[in-house]
């Protein structure tokens, strides 16, 4: 019999005698222990406890449970595997503090959640200082535990692509990080309290791991695409679709996208807790498609859905992007498994079986 050790796992493997028609048996032994995942109630973190737990991990879940934050977790309770190996905590990022006990003995962390107000009630500002003392206050918990390997944290590839460089049409990697007052200067932009509060996060959650001499690692996925947890169709999900769903008035349109499907992010975090080598910032991101390009992908393959005339896309104001690399992902050993028509095909399915299609 011999063992082999990976992050959390123990592989035994039983050899039989060569002379047996089964002469190798594998046995996978999981004893993959209990990891983090802050606002388990979203669309990224919801599926990333359905992985983990498919996976063999336990997962203590964060959510917000004030009637105010209408955060439903019927979704991740009802998972496969939920009712022994999911537990859950209430957690605010204003209070940092009540991070403690969810993160108590816990192997690693996976930060996802992050403030996000799209009725503009509160200030970038008021915004921003809540997401960084939120997961500075994580680190310090994590640092505390005295259990906890490394943190992932979530951030986003807006991070990277908001500079002087997307207009040189140069594909930005890692090394790239978006200028804040750039994005401030287009304050007409959608989604500027994100972009500069995720990046001013991710920034100090980094220098903040590096003085305290401790793992992190950050995640910077594109545009997340594919099915979901529960019944109600993510903003996200729902942005991507707007050609399907008919909303191609409400957000500028991107001159190109980048999608990734939200199973490979998923699997991106749980990979790189788990290779010992993760260090620093991995871009995630599979496919970038432009308006065109999209909406001939889309009107061919799901003719039964009546979209709007191609015309009115090109007329409409658009947002140009950098395009971005996954290299460093890649030379990891991650792989990615869905294209763009798996993403929509997923996500549609998932939209029927909840009758929101």
């Amino acid at each position: 019999m011999v063992s082999a050790h990976s992050f959390g796992v123990t592989f035994i493997i039983k050899v039989k005698d060569s002379n047996s028609s089964e002469a190798i048996k594998h046995k996978i032994k999981m004893e993959k222990g209990t990891v983090c995942v802050t606002g388990g109630a979203g669309y990224l973190a919801s599926w990333m406890i359905k992985t983990l737990l498919e996976d063999g991990y336990s997962v203590n879940a964060t959510w917000r449970s004030d009637p105010g934050s209408m955060e439903d977790v019927s979704g991740i309770m009802a998972l496969p595997g939920a009712s022994k190996r999911l537990k859950l905590f209430n957690a605010d990022l204003s209070k940092p503090a009540t991070f403690k006990a969810p993160i108590k003995g816990c192997t690693g962390v996976f930060h996802v959640a992050h403030p996000i107000d799209v009725h503009g009630k509160e200030s970038e500002h008021v915004l921003t200082e809540r997401a960084m003392q939120g997961s500075l206050g994580i680190l310090q918990a994590c640092i505390d535990s005295k259990t906890v390997k490394k943190l992932i944290y979530t951030s986003s590839a807006s991070t990277v692509v908001f500079n002087e460089k997307r207009l040189n049409n140069e594909i930005l990697d890692e090394e790239s990080w978006s200028d804040v007052d750039s994005i401030r200067a287009n304050d007409k932009q959608f989604g500027v309290s994100y972009f500069v509060s995720k990046t001013m996060t991710e920034k100090a959650t980094l220098e903040f791991a590096d003085r305290k001499g401790f793992n992190v690692v950050t995640v910077l996925p594109t545009n997340i695409h594919g099915p979901f947890v529960g019944a109600s169709c993510p903003r996200a999900v729902r942005g991507s679709m707007a050609l399907i769903f008919g909303d191609i008035g409400k957000p500028r349109l991107l001159v190109k996208t980048p999608f990734v499907h939200i199973d490979d992010v998923a699997r991106a975090h749980i990979h790189l807790l788990e290779y010992p080598k993760a260090k620093g910032r991995y871009i995630c991101s599979k496919v970038a498609v432009t308006i065109d390009e999209l909406y001939k992908i889309l009107s061919e393959r799901y003719p039964e859905y009546k979209m709007s005339n191609i015309n009115s896309l090109r007329a409409a104001e658009k947002i140009n992007m950098a395009d971005v690399s996954s290299r460093k992902l890649l030379g990891t050993g991650f792989r990615f498994k869905y294209g763009l028509e798996e993403m929509f095909d997923d996500a549609i399915d998932c939209c029927k079986r909840n009758n929101i299609l």
